[in-house]
């Protein structure tokens, strides 16, 4: 279907708690896309945020597990659309940039568009100095860890723009804020088309609190980038640990080897069959690596094969 004026966008706010912001936010996506369906998913607020919702023209959903990734995971699962649109109920992102985010998923330009805080106004918003760093260490280590051609901009950004086959192939595993890590990694170990759109963030408004925690949910980040690394690309991680095996083996090994070659005599034992233990498991991490590559592998080739079968269901 090539006419965008027949395609349906949804937009997904996924709210805990934010009666001060959540009836402008609604408003001012409307106003950007008044064609969009506007969903509010109600988190266990306890503040009013969901009839606020209601009287601001969402249509309200609730979802009782605590946590952004088990928003996300009833979002994508629930609704049927061909452009799908994150964004907080917080208004810290402007509704202004909707339509160009959009545009890109509905003309095929991109699978995944984000909305580029932190090459705009974050840094100079945002309060927060440890947020500030946790920003520029995750977009660091996974640039580092994945090198994509084109670099992400902003990972653990909310506001973005979705294909539905991005969104109907996304097994959401995390259940909170580390959601956007995973979503962006997904994207990228899968080869979906990323766009970033800079967008002109705002703090939030006097009164309205983040529920991010930074030590708590930066470790969460971290960890997620840490298993995922693992098991997207098993063969590089545990070929590291397989090198740092066998060079910790070699530190031990070699006063041992020079000790025979001067004296005849091995006069460490314990130090050598250490040593041997680390080389060992060296082997033993190697060969986990390429057994684990070829299920990843694999796990790749029966997403492409669940993406097909998802874009001719979407075709009917």
């Amino acid at each position: 279907m090539n006419d965008k004026s027949k395609r349906t966008i949804a937009v997904l706010i996924p709210c805990y708690n934010e009666a001060l912001t959540v009836e402008k936010v609604v408003g001012d996506f409307r106003a950007a896309l008044p064609e969009a369906d506007i969903y509010v998913y109600d988190n266990n607020s306890t503040d009013g945020t969901a009839a606020l919702a209601e009287k601001a023209g969402a249509i309200l959903r609730r979802e009782y597990r605590q946590g952004k990734g088990n928003v996300i995971r009833t979002m994508f699962r629930d609704i049927d659309a061909d452009c799908y649109l994150l964004v907080d109920g917080d208004d810290t992102y402007p509704a202004e940039s909707a339509k160009e985010m959009t545009d890109l998923i509905l003309d095929g330009e991109a699978d995944m568009v984000i909305g580029d805080r932190l090459s705009a106004t974050y840094f100079h918003e945002n309060k927060r100095p440890f947020h500030n760093f946790g920003n520029d260490l995750v977009r660091g280590t996974i640039n580092r860890l994945w090198k994509p051609k084109q670099p992400i901009l902003d990972v653990m950004t909310g506001y973005r723009a979705v294909s539905p086959l991005l969104a109907k192939s996304f097994p959401v595993l995390s259940k909170g804020f580390e959601i956007e890590t995973e979503m962006t990694i997904h994207a990228l170990d899968n080869n979906f088309m990323i766009r970033s759109v800079p967008v002109q963030y705002r703090d939030r408004p006097e009164g309205s609190e983040s529920k991010l925690n930074t030590v708590s949910d930066g470790i969460r980040v971290l960890l997620t980038i840490f298993n995922l690394y693992r098991d997207y690309k098993p063969l590089p991680f545990f070929g590291l640990v397989s090198l740092l095996l066998l060079l910790l083996a070699a530190v031990l090994f070699v006063p041992v080897l020079m000790d025979y070659l001067a004296t005849g005599l091995v006069p460490r034992f314990p130090t050598l069959i250490t040593a041997g233990f680390l080389t060992l498991s060296a082997l033993l991490s190697f060969a986990c690596g390429l057994i684990l590559d070829t299920h990843a592998k694999n796990n790749r080739k029966n997403l492409e094969v669940q993406m097909n079968i998802i874009r001719l269901l979407m075709k009917k």
